[in-house]
Parts: structure tokens; sequence; C-alpha cells
């Protein structure tokens, strides 16, 4: 039993650090990728999951990836990655090169009376073309504006990406939680 664990804690470290380390050190860049490229590196999270814990190709992954490495898919990764660079840019703990794309709409003399101004809204820069919305200077403030402000109102960093991963992790996986309960109800 001792070198189950043994080996389990090895395989979640030499996951963390081969594969998961790089898809989160790219992972800014995957913002409004199209979901057949996510969908792919998704696969690969999904492989290491089942190394880790020795699942099957038929196995559900959703329930190892929820409940035991408690890791977001890849998309909601991605949002947390940018939603936690752009807090740290409007609290002055980014580099100014990144602080200067997270513009508040309320510093817009022509937009401080709009509903966006008072939520703390982002201003999200129009591109001409689809591949400048992977932008982080659009990314970025977009994935910011959709998120709920109890959460962007965070005092600290800790907290901040405490509430923001409960949210991402709900949002994440809450098809899969309603498919499970209509799943068991229908069968009982």
């Amino acid at each position: 039993m001792e070198f189950e664990v043994w080996k389990r804690s090895a395989a979640v470290t030499m996951v963390n650090s081969f594969i998961v380390s790089r898809i989160d050190y790219y992972n800014s860049l995957l913002a409004a990728c199209s979901q057949q490229q996510l969908d792919k590196l998704q696969r690969v999270l999904n492989c290491a999951a089942r190394v880790i814990y020795g699942g099957r190709r038929v196995d559900h992954i959703a329930p190892l990836l929820r409940d035991n490495l408690h890791w977001l898919r890849i998309r909601e990764r991605t949002t947390f990655k940018l939603c936690l660079l752009v807090y740290k840019a409007t609290h002055g703990l980014a580099p100014s090169y990144i602080a200067d794309m997270c513009i508040p709409v309320a510093t817009m003399s022509t937009r401080r009376s709009l509903r966006s101004a008072a939520r703390s809204d982002l201003l999200v820069p129009r591109t001409r073309v689809k591949f400048g919305d992977r932008a982080f200077a659009v990314a970025g403030p977009e994935a910011w504006n959709n998120m709920p402000v109890d959460i962007r109102s965070s005092e600290t960093v800790t907290a901040f990406k405490s509430r923001l991963k409960s949210y991402l992790f709900k949002l994440s996986y809450c098809t899969y939680v309603q498919y499970e309960k209509t799943k068991t109800t229908k069968f009982k």
C-alpha cells in the first residue's frame, strides 16, 4: 500500500513537472483559441490524469480531474492565468507594460457614467482581425469583465486566487455534475 502511494506521488510530481508546467507556461497564448485546439491540449491533460491514477481510456476522466487532482480544464486554466495577471496589473503588482494594457472604463471621460465604469470593468480594445482577440490587451480585460464583481474586489492575491479558482472550478464542472445527477436520478 505504501509503495502505491509513493508511486502515485512520484507520478504526480513528474506530470506536474513535465506536462502541466508546460501547459500553464504557454496557456495565456491560448486565449480566444479555437475549441479544436483546446480539445487537443485537454486530451493531453486527460491522459496525464490517467497516467497518475492508472485509468483506462474508457473511464470517465472528469471525476479524476475534479475530485482527485482538483485541476481546472484548459479553457478555465487560461482564464485563471489571464485574470490573475489582470488582477496584479490593476493592483500595481505587474510590470508597467502589462498595467498599461488594463485601462479602467472609469478613467475614460466619455464613459464615466456607464454601468461598466461602476462595475470597475476594463476597456476592451477593438480588433480588426480575429487573431487580434488573442492578444493580452484584448483577452485579459475581456476575461476580467466576465468575472463576478465580488471576485474582482478581493483584497489580497491569495483571496483572489482562491475565489477565482472556486468560481472557475464550478463553471468548469457544473455541466458534468448536472449530467451525473440526471443520470443517477433516471435509473433509480
